[in-house]
């Protein structure tokens, strides 16, 4: 069969012949694919570089993650996999198979779970997200980040505060459902002051994080107690789009009721991810169909997946390859 193939670690996918999945097993189906989505985690773990991956000897292997297109009997599904998705057919083990509404095309149901699937699991879970919280997405002007936007809405957000560089992305999310905006381009004194206003006339409960980095670091400074007592703040970080390590003083933790933790593969329960693939993506399938949540794609035929590995893609789109 056909597939998007790594052959060396480090080297962009091909075009290729790649040898058929085997009859499925008792606990698999298999499903033709339609679409498969191409994202950073991705090209991560095609490059060996992600840290699910990290301990792995390197062999030829199938790009991407997840996908959309149908069982044998005709039923569209959306899937998981690690052993690859960007292929004419993959085998899956049936508890990572969701069923996609007829209304909903192929490509926007590959694209749109793994974008749910950090903030959900993140406000869900390890925030413990209520109706009337307000919630501050720190680097909310890439696809995550503007999904993340409409799900917090879906989840009842009381204020929903939205920080990015991109000030076209910022605008737009006004429409998408955040009530405020602040720019991480301008001066960091500036940024700090806007959000400790923000902190001091609606006190943020959960601050849903996809950057890491020097963005975080000034965060929490600006919650930083003194001494008295302090909102109960929950920081769950989703991505590290600006680096892996911040510099934490501990007197911000001794002196701020303050909760850290984060939402990514290998932090979810067993429940937390069957529910995931019983309850929370299945509700964002119809919410897709109703128009109340929407994904915007970038879309290219598997044949050329080479040329668009490292294509820039337009800000807050997300590559799909179809099939």
């Amino acid at each position: 069969m056909k597939a998007a193939v790594v052959f060396e670690k480090g080297n962009n996918p091909q075009y290729a012949e790649f040898p058929d999945p085997e009859i499925p097993k008792e606990n698999e189906v298999q499903v033709t694919v339609k679409a498969a989505s191409i994202k950073n985690l991705d090209r991560a773990i095609a490059g060996g570089n992600h840290y699910s991956v990290s301990s792995e000897k390197h062999q030829p292997k199938i790009i991407g993650t997840d996908g959309a297109g149908y069982l044998s009997n005709g039923q569209k599904v959306y899937f998981f996999s690690k052993k690859g998705t960007a292929a004419a057919k993959v085998n899956v083990e049936k508890g990572f198979t969701i069923p996609v509404p007829e209304e909903l095309d192929f490509i926007t149901a590959a694209a749109l779970p793994n974008a749910v699937m950090g903030s959900a699991m993140g406000l869900k879970f390890k925030a413990g997200m209520k109706p009337g919280d307000t919630v501050l997405i720190n680097g909310a002007t890439g696809v995550t980040g503007k999904i993340a936007v409409q799900v917090a809405r879906l989840y009842g957000a009381k204020k929903i505060i939205a920080t990015g560089r991109n000030e076209e992305s910022l605008q737009l999310l006004l429409t998408l459902g955040a009530d405020e905006v602040v720019s991480l381009k301008q001066p960091d004194e500036d940024f700090k002051t806007k959000i400790k206003e923000i902190h001091s006339e609606t006190p943020v409960d959960i601050i849903l994080d996809y950057l890491w980095g020097h963005s975080v670091e000034m965060i929490l400074n600006t919650l930083k107690g003194n001494g008295t007592f302090s909102h109960k703040t929950r920081l769950v970080s989703v991505g590290g789009m600006s680096g892996d390590i911040i510099q934490l003083s501990s007197q911000i933790l001794r002196g701020t009721d303050i909760q850290i933790s984060g939402s990514g593969l290998g932090s979810w329960t067993k429940e937390e991810t069957h529910l995931l693939f019983t309850e929370i993506i299945p509700e964002m399938f119809q919410a897709a169909v109703a128009g109340s949540i929407q994904i915007d794609t970038e879309t290219a035929d598997i044949k050329d997946v080479e040329a668009v590995w490292n294509a820039e893609i337009p800000a807050g789109k997300r590559l799909v390859l179809t099939i």
